[in-house]
């Protein structure tokens, strides 16, 4: 069966992972690379010679022979260069955000859709042999019905990214888009079974008052229809990389821990403890965990899906509802009120 040819569209710090995990990825191809700057498409050229090195995504996404384009990008230039990719009739990996909009989320879909293309939403930590895990615990009734779940992360503070984007508030959109993000996903992914979220209520702070829209902490609690709630929390005021999860439901509960020297460390050290009610048992994680590791499984995946009609990790409905959950959380810092979901989708 032949590769599927990959086309990548970014070359910084995590698109530099990106071509890492295509490049090995069995059923796989890095045909193509885009990057903006001289500096980065020199080193692309260097690390993957047998790639084509173009200062133009439009010549990437205009040629014929590549089946898949892989964007990680700056969010602000998510749905610019994601609809020119579907529109050229190509399958879609989209880095976490989808957009920075609703109505942009929502032309993607429908791009995807009129031109019978997929589309896959960066959500990677679906992936995770420890996420993952609990996923499957919760689903299998481990727990008994889901209740609550805590999703909280003390980290370093943040990369600055390509010419500092990250820290400019009209590219990054907002701090809550780039990482919380992930973790309003996973609670909507363990609380499957307690319907779809219906509002959210968030608090926010920033260490440094000269850039007060740049919130280094962060609480939010999202209600579900069901009746179960969850807690997602940030710090980026801390140190290292721990990130923990909490799920807790009718008759049991899961802890899952996580922490490195980095985000992106190849070196983790991580651990799941249940309990069903009566006994406290440690869970086995044999395969080891991180976004790094996880990257690797998602391109994979997307060659299945590609190749084989495969389910996708995170499809566009999923990453839709990442962002408006993020844009519900936004609209209730600044009113200091309650924000109904419904509101955020229309």
């Amino acid at each position: 069966m032949a590769a599927v040819r990959f086309g990548l569209i970014g070359y910084g710090a995590w698109g530099s992972h990106h071509a890492r995990a295509i490049a090995k990825t069995n059923g796989a191809e890095l045909a193509a690379i885009a990057a903006r700057s001289g500096a980065t498409r020199e080193a692309a050229a260097k690390d993957y010679p047998q790639a084509d090195i173009y200062e133009d995504y439009r010549e990437l996404i205009g040629r014929d022979d590549i089946d898949a384009v892989d964007i990680v990008l700056p969010t602000h230039l998510h749905h610019e260069v994601a609809s020119a990719v579907l529109r050229a009739g190509k399958h879609l990996l989209l880095e976490k955000p989808m957009a920075l909009s609703i109505e942009h989320c929502n032309d993607l879909m429908r791009l995807a859709r009129e031109n019978g293309r997929l589309l896959a939403i960066g959500h990677e930590l679906r992936l995770s042999s420890l996420w993952g895990k609990v996923k499957q615990l919760v689903d299998a009734g481990f727990i008994g019905a889901p209740r609550y779940v805590l999703v909280e992360l003390s980290r370093r503070p943040y990369r600055l990214g390509a010419e500092g984007w990250r820290f400019d508030i009209n590219r990054v959109g907002s701090w809550i888009l780039e990482e919380p993000i992930h973790f309003f996903d996973l609670a909507r992914w363990y609380l499957a079974s307690a319907g779809e979220p219906t509002s959210v209520y968030a608090a926010a702070s920033a260490r440094d008052a000269s850039r007060p829209e740049l919130q280094d902490n962060f609480s939010a609690i999202m209600k579900f229809s069901g009746g179960a709630f969850a807690t997602v929390a940030q710090t980026l005021a801390a140190f290292e990389h721990h990130q923990t999860v909490k799920v807790t439901g009718t008759k049991g509960a899961l802890w899952a821990s996580w922490s490195g020297a980095m985000d992106r460390t190849f070196h983790p050290t991580f651990s799941l403890r249940a309990f069903d009610g009566e006994l406290v048992t440690d869970i086995p994680i044999e395969k080891i965990t991180g976004e790094v590791y996880e990257l690797e499984d998602e391109i994979a995946l997307m060659v299945g899906a590609i190749r084989e009609g495969k389910p996708l990790c995170a499809t566009g409905e999923d990453g839709r509802w990442s962002v408006a959950m993020c844009l519900a959380a936004e609209q209730s810092i600044k009113l200091g009120l309650e924000v109904q979901m419904s509101e955020v989708l229309q």
